[in-house]
């Protein structure tokens, strides 16, 4: 009579479930995650009974008419049978036990726990009990020696040990598992088993096959496998008589040989397919109790009855397909399958004439698939059409087959990875009767579908955008989007309802704030999303519908293929969908990035979406501050970086702060100033649920750079972070928003003195090199401050080199300045005559770039805005003195490291108005900074000049006692005493870096000619510094620039004509002109020359600024 499979019972919620008979076999025991024990008459029982012995039951056993049970309270609970009466606690654990088992003759029970320890108890008396510690992770499974001598143990460290328990020393181990950290991550429970009897062999689950080791030699005898295991095995359970073994796999495969023949004998695959977690033999009878991980209890019967059927086993439905396939090996889809075994014994007597029919389960696992197809693996597996493989001494296969490794492969390539589906960002799974249908920075829309109710709860972070609504959910709305000005909502067609699109525009100025649209037959919504007065859908037609808020239907794009995921902030709208199909287990993903403003443009057309490998996508969005960001499921967070030719840069592993495996971050936002990963922990799963409410956590943002745990690497990270989470500044001026100016400058400030102490770093390493590629990145100004370092620490070839990288950015600075002046003469002439209202020039957007800060010398409150300018576009560049913006003010400038294309060259100077305020400064960049007090009251003429400006000046040698030779820097010095003395005390005096200022512009001068505003300062100098005699040389170009500002626009264009037109002569003078530094002789034995050449001599004034300090204390603290 051939075995037969009964239909399975529901038992148990869904979790991991146990099973045993009672010592006669009259009744099935379960237990399972509910906490409950059942005992079944049968399997047909209708009404077991059912005894609650806690929260989880883990496992359970009995004997003797004792239940003992592993609870979640980290017991092991003693009960009576079958009255189910409690009879006390029989041991405890500091975590929860994993397996309860009795030996032999029911006196004694062991439990293996998660908190590593292993008990063995007498039941007659709790207190007699043995601890067996070695195991390095929690246990997983145990068995007793049928003659109690040894104990049998599995563990999460990978480790499978045999004890004795006499003196509770380990015997043996073998490094058989896959390591892990808790059993709900285990690959397999590993429920291993010593043969009934003799316990001559101990079975141990490894993968796909099950190993027998003989006892006392603890060598692997042999190991039993068959084709029809394609996953590795959960759980083996011996016959009573110890003849045959039963094994169990992951994906609900049963499977019995004859142990000594080493002969499949049955197979049985899972009705669903289910993992098989708990195996129990009938006492008497050929009868397999099984459990699975969704709490059911399955019957397989008259086991080993059919097995002289399965000796020959053919049929024409094998021979078609075998000739079909030409003999070929169709388990492509398991390349890692365990070679198949022939059996030793069976195929000696086979016919292929022989017409035999196949046992019941064969049958069943043929004809009765779930997906109603052939498996033609299992078909081929037992043809006796293929050869016996007879020189591998495993052989345990019950039915002949070619060993994989000389079988021709259909196909052994990739295999294609299943599509993702389309998912809302904030949202989870929709077949959940409480979920979340979105929870972004707005808010949180939850969504109820029971008995019930069926209804939408939407909740706001700030009550002043909105009051919390509820709302109705009739149409069985699955998707939804919250945003500051409406609600979105989307459910998917039925047989008579089309798919819909439902708005509540809330902060709508009118009485009717709801609209629907319908989706045309056919097509149904995957996704949606809400931006700043529009609101997008995907369909299944691959199309992107944009509507107005209001409800107006508007553009209308086709997709590449199935849309994933969609996103939208402000006006833009960011895409996800998949570009192909993606193998190995990667998915193929493109992502598509573009702006519906008045400007509509696309900034990503379909570019690849870089995942970690065999990942997948399960949050799009964008940073409170518009920057597109995604999460994929291995946790790592990646942001968009626009300085960068908009490249994906990873900025965050949330898997670096999970404690367990199993636990995961769910995002819900992400700020970039302050920088903040807001999401939600979520223990052991991917997603909260709602109730009770989840605590949002806050996570810190980390590059990936190498070598973090040193002070250079923690240092660059800082650096390029603060770089990469700041360019969003730059996006939103160009947009026109406006941007906290004194934030900006503080980030910037922040960048340099992470600069400058990187140098220093190097410098004491004497990387000299690295420092020269790490004065790139600086500005003018710390340029100056490196350059006073590298001199202290006798570095004087890394000095004289970065003197003349600061004369290259001082002559870009005064190549942007010259730039500026003539682009305002010439846009002055242009719109002379035109009224006050903004033209068409003063509408382009101005670009702004990261401020520069004076964090070496000097800052300053009133300032020019800064700009950037795009010399390849001249034409587009912004207006720098347009009217309305103030003319005193003026920034620090800019250091004018060549920046990358997309950024263009900076533009430091920008005047911003006509007229004096000489009263109240406005705020500009620098209002962060604290400052420094002048020595002299300054006259009210000049009161909003208060401050020492670091601009470019003309040739002004200092006064004699001050005097250094310019030279010094650029020229290699004699080792004189006298100069050596007088270098120090003029280093103390802080004036090397006015000295690399002067060398900059004597070099300027010298190969520029001159521009309107320096004829006109030549020529009024005398004036300026009579109406101001306390005024140094950068107070005083400050002051006439103001001067020069207030001429009228024909007045600065004759200035400028009469530069142009002394041009020729200024070039001859220019040749005439000896440069200092080209002859150090010339320099030293000439200081007084010059000084004789100025129309006044500097006063130099010490600084007392307190970021100049502190840089300089920390530039200097080596020396």
């Amino acid at each position: 009579m051939p075995s037969a499979q009964k239909p399975m019972r529901y038992g148990h919620t869904e979790g991991h479930t146990d099973v045993c008979f009672d010592d006669s076999g009259s009744c099935i025991v379960t237990c399972g995650s509910d906490g409950d024990v059942r005992i079944w008459e049968n399997l047909d029982d209708d009404d077991p009974k059912s005894i609650t012995v806690g929260e989880k039951a883990y496992s359970c056993a009995l004997k003797n008419g004792r239940l003992i049970t592993a609870v979640s309270n980290n017991t092991v609970q003693i009960h009576t049978f079958p009255e189910g009466a409690p009879d006390g606690i029989l041991t405890r654990f500091t975590m929860n036990a994993n397996h309860v088992i009795f030996n032999r003759d029911g006196t004694k029970v062991a439990a293996g726990s998660s908190d590593f320890m292993i008990k063995v108890v007498e039941v007659a008396d709790s207190s007699k009990q043995k601890t067996f510690r070695g195991h390095d992770a929690p246990v997983l499974s145990l068995s007793f020696d049928p003659r109690d001598v040894y104990l049998a143990s599995a563990s999460c460290d990978g480790s499978v040990r045999v004890w004795k328990m006499a003196d509770q020393t380990c015997t043996t181990t073998w490094p058989l598992l896959q390591n892990c950290n808790d059993v709900i991550n285990a690959k397999s429970i590993c429920r291993l088993g010593w043969q009934p009897g003799s316990g001559k062999f101990l079975a141990v689950p490894v993968d796909k096959v099950v190993k027998l080791y003989r006892r006392e030699t603890w060598d692997s005898q042999c190991s039993l496998s068959d084709t029809f295991i394609t996953q590795p095995l959960n759980v083996v359970a011996w016959s009573p008589s110890g003849e045959y073994l039963a094994a169990g796999s992951v994906d609900g495969s049963i499977v019995v040989w004859n142990v000594e023949k080493q002969e499949c004998i049955e197979r049985m695959k899972h009705e669903k397919s289910y993992s098989v977690c708990g195996l129990a033999w009938h006492p008497k009878y050929s009868q397999i109790a099984y459990t699975d991980t969704e709490g059911n209890l399955g019957l397989l019967e008259n086991i080993g009855d059919g097995k002289k059927a399965n000796d020959k086993v053919t049929s024409t439905v094998t021979k078609d397909y075998n000739d079909l396939f030409d003999g070929e090996d169709d388990d492509y889809l398991n390349g890692d399958t365990i070679e198949p075994q022939s059996s030793p014994t069976a195929g000696a007597d086979e016919d292929v004439d022989d017409l035999m029919p196949t046992s019941g389960p064969l049958r069943r696992a043929i004809i009765d698939d779930d997906d109603n197809s052939l498996d033609i693996g299992l078909i081929k597996a037992n043809s006796n059409l293929l050869e016996k493989d007879d020189e591998d001494d495993d052989q345990s296969g019950g039915f002949p087959a070619l060993p994989t490794s000389t079988q021709k492969h259909f196909y052994d390539g990739p295999m294609p990875t299943p599509r993702q589906k389309p998912f809302q960002s904030g949202s989870t799974p929709a077949h959940l009767m409480h979920r979340f249908m979105v929870w972004n920075s707005v808010g949180i829309i939850r969504c109820y579908n029971d008995e019930q109710d069926n209804a939408i709860d939407v909740e706001f972070h700030d009550t002043s955008v909105h009051h919390a609504t509820h709302l109705p959910n009739s149409l069985n709305h699955t998707m939804a989007d919250l945003s500051t000005e409406a609600i979105l909502l989307a459910c998917e067609s039925s047989e008579e309802l089309a798919s819909k699109l439902h708005c509540i525009h809330f902060s709508s100025w009118d009485a009717n704030k709801e609209w629907t649209v319908d989706m045309p037959k056919d097509e149904d919504i995957e996704a949606i999303c809400l931006g700043q007065g529009w609101a997008a859908c995907s369909t299944t037609a691959l199309l992107v519908r944009v509507f107005t808020v209001g409800g107006v239907q508007k553009e209308i794009f086709s997709l590449p293929g199935p849309v994933v995921s969609m996103a939208g902030h402000g006006d833009q709208l960011m895409v996800v969908y998949h570009r192909g199909t993606g193998f190995d287990g990667d998915q193929c993903l493109g992502v598509q990035l573009m702006e519906l403003g008045k400007r509509k443009k696309q900034i990503l057309h379909g570019e690849p979406l870089s995942l970690t490998r065999k990942s997948y996508l399960i949050w799009i969005g964008f940073s409170a501050e518009g920057t597109p960001c995604y999460v994929d499921s291995e946790g790592i967070v990646r942001m968009l970086n626009r300085g960068l030719g908009n490249t994906w840069i990873p900025v965050c592993n949330t898997r670096e702060h999970c404690k367990g495996k199993s636990d995961h971050y769910w995002v819900v936002g992400i700020h970039e100033n302050p920088q903040q990963l807001r999401c939600i922990p979520c223990k052991g799963a991917r997603f909260p649920p709602t109730l009770p409410r989840p605590a949002v956590a806050i996570l810190p943002f980390k590059l990936p750079y190498c070598q973090v745990t040193t002070e250079k690497g923690q240092m660059e990270e800082q650096y390029w972070r603060s770089v990469v989470f700041h360019n969003h500044a730059d996006y939103l001026s160009k947009n026109g928003y406006e941007v906290d100016e004194n934030a900006k400058s503080q980030v910037v400030k922040e960048q340099q003195e992470l600069l400058m102490k990187l140098f220093a770093l190097s410098c004491r390493l004497e990387r000299e090199s690295r420092c020269l590629e790490l004065a790139e990145l600086m500005t003018q100004h710390v340029v100056n401050l490196a350059v006073k370092y590298a001199s202290r620490s006798r570095r004087l070839n890394l000095a004289q080199r970065l003197s003349e990288m600061a004369v290259e950015k001082a002559t870009e600075l005064a190549t942007a300045l010259e730039d500026e002046e003539e682009e305002e003469d010439f846009r002055k002439h242009l719109t002379a005559g035109y009224s006050n209202s903004a033209t068409e020039w003063s509408r382009l957007p101005v670009r702004n770039v990261q401020q520069d800060q004076d964090v070496g010398d000097t800052e300053e409150t009133d300032g020019y805005e800064e700009a950037e300018e795009t010399p390849e576009v001249h034409k587009q560049r912004p207006n720098p003195f347009s009217k309305g913006l103030t003319s005193a003010e003026v920034t620090t400038p800019k250091s004018a490291v060549i920046t990358p294309s997309s950024q263009g060259r900076v533009n430091p100077f920008k005047v911003s108005s006509n007229k004096k305020d000489s009263v109240v400064p406005s705020a500009n960049v620098l209002d962060t900074m604290s400052r420094y007090s002048k020595k002299t009251s300054l006259s009210g003429s000049r009161a909003v000049n208060k401050q020492n400006s670091p601009l470019i000046k003309p040739l002004i040698p200092k006064p004699k006692s001050k005097q250094t030779s310019a030279a010094s820097f650029f020229q290699p010095r004699t080792p004189n005493t006298t100069e050596k003395a007088v270098e120090e005390r003029e280093e103390k005096a802080g004036n090397e870096s006015q000295e690399v200022k002067d060398t900059a512009q004597e070099n300027t001068e010298n190969r520029r000619p001159k521009t309107g505003f320096q004829m006109w300062l030549e020529e009024n100098r005398a004036n300026i510094l009579a109406d101001n005699p306390d005024l140094n040389e950068a107070e005083v170009i400050k002051e006439s620039m103001s001067r020069f500002r207030m001429l009228t626009a024909e007045e600065r264009i004759v200035w400028t004509e009469k530069a142009k037109g002394g041009t020729v002569h200024d070039v001859a003078e220019d040749k005439k002109r000896k440069r200092p530094t080209d002859d150090e002789d010339e320099a030293k034995k000439n200081p007084e020359q010059k000084s004789e050449d100025s129309n006044l001599s500097k006063k130099t004034k010490p600084l007392d600024q307190p970021t100049n300090v502190r840089l300089s204390a920390f530039a200097f603290k080596q020396s």
